[in-house]
């Protein structure tokens, strides 16, 4: 059987274009949101493209985050003192979720996974953001990598 379904959540998506689609997809809700769009303030449409590539490297594709971008300190970094809340995290899921929907291949246990990848994120992403600019955040490793089964 699982030589019927792609290697990768990231091929199982359908690539950088799918990935691209979704979060052009998220942030247009994130930025009429006024619960999330606060948050965002100093958003710019490389935003975008930053996190399609950083989902592209999570979901088993090419790892141009890491190589290009700064990798895993790098996206923790930039979360710090952005106090998120769990009010927050829970709004940005919803709408998550909805981008998913829309953006992503009539599966539900890819989207399940997907989901379980954000839901995760999204938790350490609130933690950090508590953190105020500037905090060292120690070695985090390489960048995750979220597959069939949840964290690889």
């Amino acid at each position: 059987m699982s030589d019927q379904r792609p290697e990768s959540l990231y091929e199982a998506v359908g690539g950088i274009d799918a990935l691209r689609r979704l979060s052009n997809t998220f942030y247009e809700g994130v930025l009429a949101d006024p619960l999330l769009a606060p948050v965002f303030a100093n958003f710019t449409t490389t935003h975008i493209e930053h996190v399609a590539v950083w989902l592209a490297e999570i979901f088993g594709g090419p790892a141009r985050f890491t190589a290009d971008l700064g990798g895993h300190q790098s996206l923790l970094r930039s979360h710090l003192g952005l106090a998120i809340t769990e009010e927050q995290r829970l709004r940005w899921m919803e709408l998550m979720t909805v981008a998913v929907q829309k953006e992503l291949p009539d599966d539900e246990l890819l989207r399940r996974r997907v989901l379980e990848y954000f839901d995760w994120g999204t938790k350490i992403a609130e933690d950090v953001s508590a953190s105020p600019v500037g905090t060292d955040l120690g070695d985090p490793g390489p960048t995750p990598r979220w597959g069939r089964d949840g964290l690889q």
